[in-house]
Order: C-alpha cells, then sequence, then structure tokens
C-alpha cells in the first residue's frame, strides 16, 4: 500500500471487528439510533500519519453502514477516532474514500 492510496477491500479479522466495537457508541450517536447488530464485514487501509480504517458494517436486515475510522500514530498519543460515517449502505455497495 502506497501512503496516501487507499489498499484492496478486505474481509474483515478479529482486530477489525474489535475496532468497529469501539466505535459502536460514537456511531450510536452520529446516527441518533442504536444498533442491535454492529458486524464489520470488510474494510480498507489508507496509510496516513496514522492509518484510516474505512469499514463496512452490517446493522442489520439488509442495512450498512460505512465507517471511517483514524487510528493515529503511537507518537501522536495513539487511539481511535471515528472520522465520519455514511448511513444508508447496502452489502452491494463498494467502499470508496468518503
Amino acid at each position: 500500500m502506497l501512503c496516501g492510496g487507499i489498499g484492496e477491500s478486505s474481509p474483515a479479522d478479529e482486530a477489525v471487528q474489535t475496532i468497529c466495537q469501539s466505535m459502536k457508541p460514537h456511531a450510536e450517536g452520529k446516527a441518533g439510533r442504536s444498533y442491535d447488530v454492529f458486524n464489520a464485514v470488510s474494510y480498507k487501509k489508507q496509510l496516513v500519519s496514522g492509518i484510516n480504517y474505512f469499514i463496512k458494517v452490517h446493522v442489520g436486515g439488509d442495512d450498512h453502514v460505512h465507517l471511517r475510522v483514524y487510528e493515529k500514530l503511537p507518537c501522536n498519543g495513539g487511539g481511535l477516532e471515528l472520522s465520519n460515517m455514511q448511513q444508508s449502505k447496502s452489502h452491494h455497495d463498494p467502499i470508496e474514500y468518503f
């Protein structure tokens, strides 16, 4: 992966699901609703001054959301933050930069 470029889509693994779960309360706050289901499906990564994760999340039924989660570098304090969120997505919507 090139610095600044977005990598290929990959199936979500346990590490991405952990990131996803830690962002659930923030996503619920942005959406103004709670989610009974919040399962990472797939993701892409972008290397910046840290890592942007673009994560497709199944939120029940046919509904999905896309999260952009920024992971700070350890030298910048580390940690995760929900940078942006797209709602009303489907399983077939590609993960793109937003």
